[in-house]
């Protein structure tokens, strides 16, 4: 029996198999079509509601902490120009969705130029590959804060910052670059129609009539391995920030230093659990519908760029305060 290959993309698995499309004599596609999600018709226009109220918070929120950061001289330190990264690659990866797909929902638009899908398949990837690296400079930004608390300055200039951020940047550009040129050499003579709501890697290469094997195993290695070493990286550090808080005197003060890691912890669990619960639906929910793989997907995508602002909001209090004041001052 032939086994199913796997590839995980975007921080989860899809399974696919070369029959799931129907063989037409169909020629290289201009056009993709986009069916939204399969299955769940009928709630489209409900679904959209949700997601877009989602989009508009996040657009809403990251804009926000981008104001607030930009506006307050006190803000202008290591871990909050870490934040204004996290919130551009999050207000990125929502933005390059969301519209496309509120127009499948709303105006039936389901076709997308077969470039304009290849590219959104890049942004998706790169922007999601940006944003782990982002959440491992975060967290050696803590570790040095604690752990190092009196060469802070010195060890995280600006200089060191930017290079920082530079090589955050280019990874993920250049390790998300194969994807599409992958897909694009590939001949599709099987049909146009995608089963999903955006340009997921794995759900258009599969219409290919070719042996995709390449394309499967660099997007797993590339996922696992940029994963694995961001999740370990963070890891480590936290671990020696533990052994740090641990090491204090008083139980207040323990409290007050694991404070300034708890808005960068919630963050990282609401960005890799989404991850972590659509990989093993797909791994082993063989007999889950489609429609729950592609809902998944979306909430993967979708979720963390709302929550982030609202968590940072919240649980720092720089943030919070100034937020108080505009409000204030509007208010008076």
């Amino acid at each position: 029996m032939q086994e199913t290959p796997f590839c995980l993309t975007v921080g989860h698995i899809v399974p696919y198999s070369m029959s799931d499309s129907n063989t037409t004599d169909f020629t290289n596609p201009s056009t993709f079509i986009l069916l939204g999600i399969p299955g769940l018709e009928a709630a489209h226009v409900w679904i959209s509601i949700l997601f877009c109220t989602m989009y508009a918070i996040a657009i809403l929120g990251n804009f926000t902490i981008l104001f607030i950061v930009s506006m307050e001289p006190s803000l202008h330190v290591p871990m909050y120009y870490f934040l204004c990264m996290l919130a551009v690659t999050d207000l990125i990866l929502s933005t390059s969705i969301l519209p496309k797909m509120l127009s499948i929902y709303w105006f039936n638009a389901r076709e997308i130029n077969f470039s304009a899908c290849l590219t959104q398949m890049y942004f998706i990837h790169c922007v999601a590959v940006i944003e782990s690296g982002i959440f491992a400079a975060m967290a050696f930004d803590r570790y040095v804060a604690i752990c190092h608390p009196l060469r802070h300055s010195t060890i995280l200039t600006n200089p060191v910052v930017v290079k920082i951020s530079l090589a955050v940047v280019l990874r993920g550009g250049m390790v998300a670059l194969p994807h599409p040129f992958l897909a694009r050499r590939w001949p599709y003579c099987r049909t146009n129609i995608i089963s999903h709501s955006y340009c997921e890697h794995m759900a258009v290469v599969k219409l290919a009539c070719a042996d995709i094997r390449v394309s499967s195993y660099y997007s797993l290695s590339m996922a696992l391995l940029v994963t694995g070493m961001d999740v370990s990286f963070i890891a480590v550090s936290y671990t020696q920030i533990l052994r740090a808080i641990f090491s204090l005197p008083t139980k207040d003060a323990r409290l007050k230093t694991f404070g300034t890691c708890s808005s960068h912890l919630c963050s990282i669990l609401a960005f890799y659990i989404p991850a972590l619960f659509s990989f093993l639906t797909h791994r082993f929910g063989q007999n889950v519908p489609l429609y729950f793989h592609i809902l998944m997907a979306n909430v993967y995508l979708l979720v963390p760029p709302m929550l982030n602002p609202i968590i940072y909001g919240v649980r720092t209090k720089q943030i919070r305060d100034r937020l108080l004041q505009l409000f204030t001052h509007k208010g008076t």
